[in-house]
């Protein structure tokens, strides 16, 4: 029972906060200061993340593509990985832990304080205030974050395939550029808006909806971010299966990786 309240409660709060985004914009101050925190400041971290993913793949799977004489192959699995699955994925994640844990935080910190009552006293609604722009940010600011992700690993599983390992510069690019497809940036990039808006509903809900206590707070920051990532999950599974019918009915013939 609690879990279907806590449904309908957390559907009403979407609610209330795409009213207010689409019936009044927040301030260009507000929106660009949290684009900051979301965007710049997660950079460096979604950065060396698909740099270290890239280079892992390559270790992964360079041994079952060399029993085979495949190995110049390998740079169209890791990028076509890379591009329509771990690239959204992993930036999300890092989105959920970096910001969403945060952004859970400070808006339980000001539930406990009662800064999120003054405001509501003062006349200006908080969800209008502190949730729209939060949310902007996320949603407009997780496709560069999932290109960043898909660049740098894809410069990492190169680094290593053909620096480290050896193989051919040429045919590496070559299979990699007939492996991925325009289609597969597209879903990667499109799934990682909806990670993006699932990060920000979630955090804020956990932080507005936030126990009392520094406890209460520690709670809702570590809520927040073992829900997105379970909804990230489960919103990916259930868009890959979309994307990929929507690919089939386009291409039927598909594509082949080797």
């Amino acid at each position: 029972m609690d879990g279907i309240t806590t449904i309908g409660d957390m559907t009403l709060f979407t609610w209330r906060m795409l009213t207010w985004l689409f019936t009044r914009p927040p301030c260009r101050g507000t929106v660009l200061i949290n684009f900051y925190q979301v965007g710049a400041l997660s950079l460096p971290v979604v950065a060396l993340t698909g740099t270290f993913i890239g280079m892992v793949l390559a270790v992964q799977s360079y041994s079952q593509f060399h029993a085979i004489g495949l190995d110049s192959r390998l740079g169209a699995v890791i990028n076509s990985t890379l591009v329509k699955e771990l690239g959204p994925v992993l930036a999300a994640t890092m989105l959920a832990g970096r910001v969403g844990g945060s952004m859970a935080a400070v808006l339980g910190t000001m539930r406990v304080t009662e800064q999120i009552d003054a405001l509501t006293a003062m006349g200006a609604d908080p969800i209008h205030y502190l949730v729209v722009p939060r949310f902007l940010a996320c949603i407009l600011l997780i496709p560069s974050l999932t290109i960043m992700a898909d660049f740098m690993g894809i410069v990492g599983g190169y680094f290593y395939s053909v620096i480290i390992l050896g193989i051919d510069h040429a045919a590496y690019l070559n299979h990699s550029r007939d492996g991925v497809t325009g289609f597969d940036l597209f879903s990667g990039i499109f799934k990682s808006i909806f990670f993006g808006s699932t990060i920000a509903i979630v955090s804020c809900y956990r932080g507005f909806n936030c126990e009392a206590g520094a406890e209460g707070v520690g709670k809702a920051a570590t809520t927040a971010f073992v829900y997105s990532f379970v909804l990230i999950l489960a919103v990916d599974l259930f868009l890959t299966i979309v994307m990929n019918s929507i690919y089939y009915t386009i291409y039927p013939n598909g594509t082949s990786f080797l």
